[in-house]
C-alpha cells in the first residue's frame, strides 16, 4: 500500500535540521533559524489554530500496520544528524563567526540533538529488530545521551508516574529543580539496571558485558574522532548542542507526565499506566514534527506501536496547546503552575 498525500506531512519533520542547515549556510542572523521556527512560528501556529479533532481508536496515519514510508523517515534522521554535526563542526572551526552566531549556530543544532538524536532514538530504541536499535544508539550517541536506552526501555516504562520514575515531574515542582534530578536519576537508573541484570547472570557489573560501559567507550571514542578531527573548540561546540538536546528533551519529559501519579492497590503494588498518566496534545503541528509523541498516553499503553500508528486516547489529558509551547511555559515556573496545576486537580 503506498502512502497517501495525508501521510506525506510527516516530512515536514525534515524541516528541522533543514532549517539548521539553511541557517549555518547563511551565517549571520540566520544561525537563529531553527530556533525562531521551532519555538517561535510553531507555538504561535498552535496557539492560533484549533487541535485536530480525533476519533477514538484511530491510528495517526492511514496505514496501521508497519510501512518502509514510515520506517524510512525515521533511517534517514541517522545519516541526516551526523550530516548535520559534521557540517556543524567543520563551519565552526572553518568560518569566523561571531560569538552571537555561534550562539545561534549551538541552539540551532542543539535542537537537532533533542528532536532527532534523542526523539527518533527513542522510537527507535522500541523497535524489535536488533539493527534499529543499534540506529537508535548511534543517535543517541550523537546526542551524549547513550544511557537512556536502557532507563527508558527498562526503567521510565514500568516506574512511569511514580516517585520511583526520575522522568516524572512532581505536582508544584519546577522544571530547574526537576532538570537536574531528572538527568542524573536517568543516568544512576541506566547503571543500577544493568548492575541488577548482569548479578542475576552472576556477572559482574564492572564486566565487559556492561551495556552502560560499552556505550560510554564507544561516546569516548567518538569525541576522540570529533577533538583528532575539529579540536577543542569543536568539541566544545558538540558538547553545547548535547547540553541544549538535554535541556529540551527533559522539558519534553516534564510536560508529558507533569503532576500525574498511579495509585496502589490494595496488594501494595501499582496500578496499570492508564491513558491518563501522560498530558497529550492534538495540535498537528508538534504532532508532525515529533513523530506523534504527543500521543503519549497511547505509546505508554503499548510501547511497540510504530509511531504513525498511535491513536488518540479520549481518556487523556489534553494540554491547552502544543508541547513546544508548553515547553517555553514550563521554563517560567510561575506561569507553568497557574496554568497546569488546577488542570492536574481536575483529572
Amino acid at each position: 500500500m503506498l502512502p497517501t498525500f495525508r501521510d506525506l506531512r510527516y516530512l515536514l519533520a525534515y524541516t528541522v535540521p533543514g532549517s539548521a542547515l539553511l541557517g549555518l549556510y547563511l551565517g549571520g542572523a540566520w544561525t537563529w533559524l531553527t530556533l525562531a521556527y521551532a519555538f517561535g512560528a510553531v507555538p504561535l501556529l498552535e496557539w492560533l489554530l484549533p487541535p485536530t479533532r480525533s476519533m477514538a481508536d484511530a491510528p495517526a496515519a492511514s496505514e496501521a500496520r508497519r510501512h518502509p514510508f514510515f520506517d524510512g523517515l525515521l533511517y534517514a534522521n541517522v545519516p541526516l544528524q551526523y550530516g548535520l554535526l559534521a557540517y556543524f563542526l567543520h563551519t565552526l572551526t572553518t568560518r569566523s563567526f561571531t560569538l552571537t552566531e555561534t550562539a545561534g549556530a549551538v541552539l540551532s543544532v542543539g535542537i537537532c540533538c533533542g528532536a532527532l538524536g534523542i526523539n527518533v532514538a527513542h522510537e527507535l530504541g522500541h523497535r524489535a529488530k536488533g539493527w534499529e536499535q543499534r540506529l537508535a544508539q548511534l543517535l543517541l550517541l550523537s546526542a551524549w545521551y547513550p544511557h537512556f536506552f536502557i532507563e527508558h526501555n527498562r526503567g521510565h516504562h514500568r516506574h512511569v508516574a511514580t516517585p520511583h520514575d526520575p522522568a516524572t515531574a512532581r505536582l508544584h515542582e519546577g522544571f530547574w529543580r526537576f532538570l537536574p534530578r531528572a538527568v542524573l536519576g536517568e543516568l544512576r537508573g541506566a547503571w543500577v539496571l544493568e548492575a541488577e541484570r548482569l548479578r542475576r547472570q552472576g556477572q559482574s557489573p564492572w564486566s565487559a558485558h556492561n551495556q552502560m560501559l560499552q556505550l560510554q567507550v564507544a561516546q569516548a571514542g567518538l569525541a576522540g574522532l570529533v577533538l583528532a578531527g575539529f579540536g577543542p573548540k569543536g568539541l566544545l561546540a558538540w558538547l553545547g548542542t548535547a547540553a541544549v538536546g538535554y535541556v529540551l528533551f527533559q522539558l519534553v519529559n516534564y510536560v508529558e507526565h507533569y503532576g500525574l501519579l498511579r495509585q496502589r492497590t490494595a496488594s501494595g503494588v501499582y496500578e496499570r499506566v492508564q491513558p491518563y498518566h501522560s498530558w497529550n496534545s492534538e495540535h498537528p503541528l508538534g504532532r508532525i514534527l515529533l513523530y506523534e509523541l504527543t500521543r503519549h498516553s497511547d505509546h505508554h499503553y503499548q510501547a511497540s506501536r510504530p509511531y504513525h500508528t498511535l491513536r488518540f486516547q479520549p481518556a487523556s489529558p489534553q494540554m491547552p496547546t502544543g508541547y513546544p509551547g508548553m515547553m517555553l511555559l514550563a521554563t517560567l515556573p510561575p506561569l507553568w503552575f497557574r496554568v497546569m496545576d488546577k488542570r492536574v486537580s481536575s483529572e
